[in-house]
């Protein structure tokens, strides 16, 4: 027998109750119309849920069929789709006969709905028995005058032909010249689809004829042609000059699908810079001018394979300008897509011109409210820092716009200035002059904490010379006055004066005598319609004063006291290196005794209980060895401050910049490491990122023929991710039935391919798999019961629905009638497993740090393992959680007894997990294992659950193989 069963409509309906076949019977007979109706959608509920009447028909025959009721007449038309039309030997029901009368009768109505729904209903027929009778009608039905009856005709001579070509011998001579007597274009679209998949010549004949005419077509059509030049051409590569004119006057059409099509076939039939230029123009209209952001994400990822082919990307180059255009779409994913696509384009002759439309973006971006405004002038700002570290050129021009960052209320966007300040800073002597003056400039409007502590640190750190008075100078004026403490004092006796001076005006009267009395005293007003109006001083509500202090002053007031030992030890950089160049030794005692009061004042501010938090007693050891070094001045705390700071900046970027390079390397495409003299194998030449730019139609069926599959590799057959590994045994060997399932995991779903074998001498009736799901998995139909011979076997297929990552079971049983009694076979579980929707991914420490602190899920795994060397645990548990360590491998070499480290991952379904790994061992002892425990965070339960669980599960297994 079949393994598959045809496709039917499918019709979602919650559980249903099973009525009896007696009242369903009565209703089709003695209902009125409005009772037909709703019996017949609960019958077609019940077929489709499983359920079987073949009572039924003769029923509906009778006294549903005749009803000339246009609803009955399309529900029928999915009754008779669904319904079971042969016998259990296979063979056609006698009562199909009427039922194909009647269809007959129906391709001869008058009403042009009726005819075409009817030819729809027949495309999906799949018994020649029943379609042989109605090839007269259906054949009438291409010279009927409404254009929906004959495009109907024409599709279903096209599924007839290409199902049983015996019914319509001369199916492609008949279309070929129906198409010639056409002028609907929805005609001539389907006649010409049915020529392309049938007869190609005739098609390729009368595309020859008309190619003149191709940009007057409809876009449905141009469509199909394109569709046809692009098999043609990949089939016949002489063919190409005929017909690549063609597609280049597609490039122009009205429709946007069909300039999208057109562009994508055209890179595949020629590399020529000239069609390359070409397509890529259309595609960036597309973005430009489509609405929909979908659209626009998608022609963009088209962009972007187009960059990574090594030929395009040199003539690509010339269109980062007009790449730039599409950041005037308001999304920030399209943006973000845009500015990465740009950066990759971008050579030393456009960065000019890329970066003053850069400049323009930030501009447009002040004064405006928006959702996404703050993270689009952080995107910004990163994509100016790439381009002054590649093209250290433009680093002058784009400096002063990204200073002005600072003072913004937006803290991310200020702490990326940072970022490409301390990085240029360090790598391009040549503008430490520039940098710095505009920091100084700026220091005064930074409106963060955080800001303002990393500028201090690169200005204490790259001061030099005549600068270093003026940083103190700046420093001084957004500390405010010192001593502080004094200060703060005289503030609060002056406020407590004013009070008091208020209320002894009131009781001691003044020289103008204009008092009144301080207690219960009220005032008139004169209203806006000349009465007075009288309000007691007791109603007043006191107003406090709004306190105006210096920016650094009013962090140290609000318990910040980690920006005073920030402070400090800037202060102590700058006082050491003035002492370097000034030889006066009293303008260095000044300047040092200066900057230790500063320091002495902040530390006598964290002490006096002004400010809402006291000052921490780490932050106070700080501020007393920068004291101490200043006092002292001892060669080893004073080479410190000077040098070893600097060293480990550049050691940092170093660290980051061998990782930037490692990433890139990984990114490389496989053929490149082909080398010259190497034979060529041309299966290799094609990997998976190839076929974003349009399949190879020769390679894929030669694979085809290889490996079973359209898109195997050789390299594939054999590798661990084959089809043939991922096969879940579901019952034993010696059951009545065997079972086994392959598992094939989809990006929002899982499809089962079940091999259901029957082991017994009987005739099965009835044979159902039968799946319930455990988790966020939902099953989307009941597979169809089958009926298997002795020994026979069948493939039933069930799709299984996935919405969020979480490990998931599908478990069920197999049940079927033999001649004697039903029988159950209970499959064993199917775990989907957490790992087919998780893949590495990775972010900057500040959006680690963020995230870490917004997602409320935690999940705590202690280790448990056999594992006696840390990084061999690391390696272990990088492998089965799918997460990649974001620390550098730099700070994880070496064997220090403990490791610290972070990792990260995202699901399909744009889930973040996070996850920090605390481990250690005893140094001294070679033999112990690794201690220690794994924090899991994520924004929903069942990922930190189910992430944890893989953890866990993992331990055991490699405990058990230890």
């Amino acid at each position: 027998m079949t393994s598959q069963v045809p496709c039917y409509t499918i019709i979602n309906s919650p559980d249903l109750e099973v009525p009896n076949e007696m009242q369903l019977k009565q209703d089709l007979e003695k209902g009125d119309t409005n009772v037909k109706i709703d019996t017949l959608k609960k019958v077609i509920k019940l077929l489709l849920n499983g359920e079987r009447y073949p009572g039924l028909i003769m029923t509906i025959i009778r006294f549903v069929l005749p009803v000339q009721n246009h609803t009955i007449k399309k529900l029928l038309l999915i009754f008779w789709e669904i319904v079971p039309k042969t016998s259990a030997d296979g063979k056609l029901l006698q009562e199909m006969i009427l039922v194909c009368d009647a269809y007959r009768k129906d391709l001869q109505h008058p009403n042009e709905f009726l005819r075409g729904s009817t030819l729809r209903f027949l495309c999906k027929l799949k018994e020649p028995e029943l379609l042989e009778p109605l090839m007269p009608a259906i054949r009438a039905c291409l010279e009927h005058r409404h254009s929906y009856v004959r495009r109907n005709a024409v599709l279903a001579i096209f599924t007839i032909y290409k199902n049983f070509d015996w019914l319509v011998p001369d199916g492609p001579e008949l279309i070929a010249s129906f198409l010639d007597t056409q002028q609907d274009m929805s005609c001539k679209r389907n006649a010409f689809l049915m020529l392309l998949h049938a007869d190609q010549e005739r098609a390729l004949n009368y595309l020859a004829s008309c190619i003149d005419q191709v940009h007057t077509f409809g876009d449905i059509l141009q469509l199909v042609t394109v569709e046809l030049i692009y098999k043609v051409c990949h089939a016949n590569p002489a063919e190409r000059s005929r017909f690549i004119r063609c597609i280049y006057n597609l490039l122009n059409s009205s429709s946007n699908a069909v300039r999208y099509e057109a562009a994508g076939t055209l890179i595949t039939l020629s590399l020529a810079p000239t069609a390359i230029k070409a397509a890529a123009s259309c595609y960036i209209e597309l973005v430009v001018k489509e609405s929909d952001n979908n659209v626009k994400l998608i022609v963009l990822d088209r962009l972007v394979a187009m960059k990574e082919h090594e030929g395009m990307e040199k003539v690509m180059q010339d269109l980062v300008m007009d790449v730039l255009r599409v950041l005037a779409a308001p999304d920030i994913e399209v943006r973000r897509k845009t500015l990465a696509l740009a950066l990759d384009l971008v050579y030393s002759r456009n960065i000019g011109e890329m970066v003053l439309v850069l400049k323009k973006e930030v501009a447009k971006t002040h004064n405006v409210e928006h959702e996404d405004t703050g993270k689009y002038r952080q995107l910004l700002v990163r994509t100016l820092h790439t381009c002054s570290i590649k093209f250290p050129d433009v680093a002058a021009n784009v400096i002063p716009v990204l200073v002005e960052f600072l003072s913004d209320t937006n803290e991310l966007a200020a702490a990326d200035v940072l970022v490409f300040i301390r990085e240029a800073i360090q790598k391009f002597p040549a503008l430490r002059a520039l940098i710095i003056e505009h920091l100084i400039e700026a220091f005064p409007q930074i409106k963060s904490s955080k800001i303002h502590r990393a500028a201090v640190w690169i200005l204490g750190e790259y001061v030099e010379g005549p600068q270093i008075v003026e940083v103190i100078a700046a420093i001084q004026q957004t500390l405010g006055e010192v001593p502080m403490v004094e200060a703060e004092q005289r503030r609060l006796s002056g406020d407590q004066n004013e009070e008091q001076q208020q209320g002894g005006g009131n009781t001691g009267g003044s020289s103008e005598g204009t008092t009144a009395p301080s207690t219960g005293s009220t005032s008139n007003k004169v209203t806006s319609d000349g009465t007075y109006a009288t309000q007691s001083a007791y109603s007043l509500a006191p107003v406090a004063k709004a306190e105006k202090r210096p920016p650094l002053r009013q962090y140290l007031m609000d318990g910040d006291f980690f920006i005073g030992a920030a402070l400090s030890a800037t202060l102590t950089k700058l006082a050491l290196r003035y002492v370097e160049l000034e030889k006066e030794p009293r303008a260095q005692n000044r300047l040092t005794t200066q900057v230790m009061l500063i320091m002495s004042s902040i530390l006598h501010l964290g002490k006096s209980g002004f400010p809402t938090k006291p000052i921490t007693n780490d932050d106070t050891d700080r501020i007393f060895i920068c004291l101490r070094t200043l006092s002292e001045r001892t060669p080893e705390a004073v080479s410190v401050f000077t040098l070893y700071c600097r060293e480990a900046l550049g050691k940092m970027l170093d660290a980051q910049a061998d990782e930037d390079q490692r990433v890139m390397k990984e990114k490389q495409r496989a053929a490149a490491k082909v080398q010259p003299d190497d034979p060529v194998l041309f299966a290799q030449l094609s990997n998976g990122r190839d076929n974003q730019l349009g399949e190879n139609v020769f390679e894929s069926s030669l694979n085809q023929a290889l490996a079973g599959s359209k898109n195997a590799q050789q390299s594939d057959i054999s590798s661990p991710n084959n089809k043939l590994n991922k096969v879940t045994q579901l019952t034993g060997f010696s059951d009545p039935v065997y079972a086994e399932a392959y598992v094939n995991v989809n990006q929002y779903d899982i499809v089962l391919d079940v091999l259901i074998v029957n082991q017994t001498n009987d005739t099965l009736q009835n044979c159902t798999l039968e799946l319930a799901t455990l988790g966020d998995l939902k099953l989307v139909e009941r597979p169809h019961p089958v009926v298997l011979a002795p020994h026979d076997f069948c493939n039933i297929k069930a799709n299984v629905k996935v919405s969020s990552t979480e490990n998931g079971i599908i478990f069920g049983n197999i049940v079927y009638d033999t001649a004697l009694n039903t029988n159950v076979v209970v499959l064993n579980t199917i775990h989907i497993d957490i790992m087919d929707y998780i893949i590495p991914a990775s972010c900057t420490d500040t959006e680690f740090r963020q995230m870490w602190q917004d997602f409320e899920w935690e999940n705590k795994v202690t280790v448990n393992t056999s594992f006696t060397d840390l990084h061999e645990y690391l390696k272990h548990l990088l492998k089965s959680t799918n997460m990649k360590c974001l620390t550098p491998e730099k700070a994880l070499s070496g064997q220090c007894g403990f490791m610290a480290a972070n990792m990260y991952a995202k699901s399909i379904f744009g889930e973040n997990a996070l996850a920090n790994l605390s481990i250690e061992k005893p140094v001294d002892d070679p033999d112990s294992k690794v201690t220690g425990h794994i924090r899991i965070r994520a924004k929903s339960q069942g990922m930190a659950l189910s992430l944890g669980d893989k953890i866990s599960s993992s331990q055991k297994q490699s405990v058990q193989a230890a």
